[in-house]
């Protein structure tokens, strides 16, 4: 009992078939793929297989085919996509964990900057800063422990961040996105 090889359907019923039921495939295809390109992708390959397999339908079930296999080509691509994601997901967290040298070294050369802004700030000023960022803690926690007024370590907060911007250079501004000090920041210095 050897298997016969499908039989093709003739090329003028296929393009009737197309002119027939391609929008509506389409549409059928772009509300599953959300994507036009790729919906016109499937809608192509479909189409190759009617051409390949048709002779195996029947005049009254086409449609339902063409359907069937567009559906099923859909889910293959949806299928091949997920597994693609799922790779690049896979190699960012293992990316993540493995640094290139020259952001390392950009890093590093950064948080040094931090660091030694930080310890050029005054002790009451530093100390706020310490606690906010590096703790965590609310103003009012930190007015709180520290024994002064809530406007205070707002105060100290602010002065801080006036001062570590200035001493940081625009170059850490243009990298946060906050505003890089204006030219005349230096005028309260005397300058």
């Amino acid at each position: 009992m050897s298997e016969k090889p499908p039989s093709p359907l003739a090329t003028e019923l296929v393009a009737a078939l197309y002119v027939q039921h391609s929008e509506e495939l389409r549409c059928f295809l772009v509300g599953l793929l959300r994507d036009a390109q790729l919906a016109s992708d499937v809608l192509q390959a479909t189409f190759v297989k009617m051409v390949q397999r048709g002779g195996e339908t029947q005049e009254e079930t086409r449609k339902a085919w063409l359907f069937r296999v567009a559906y099923h080509e859909a889910m293959a691509i949806r299928r091949r996509d997920a597994v693609g994601e799922r790779i690049v997901k896979r190699i960012a967290e293992d990316d993540s964990g493995r640094v290139v040298p020259e952001d390392l070294l950009v890093r590093h050369e950064s948080v040094e900057r931090v660091r030694q802004a930080l310890e050029l700030l005054p002790p009451d000023q530093r100390q706020v800063v310490r606690m906010r960022i590096y703790e965590e803690k609310t103003f009012a926690v930190i007015a709180d422990e520290l024994n002064i007024p809530l406007g205070t370590a707002l105060g100290r907060m602010r002065s801080a961040l006036t001062k570590l911007r200035t001493r940081l250079g625009a170059s850490f501004g243009e990298d946060c996105g906050s505003p890089t000090p204006a030219k005349n920041d230096h005028t309260e210095h005397g300058t």
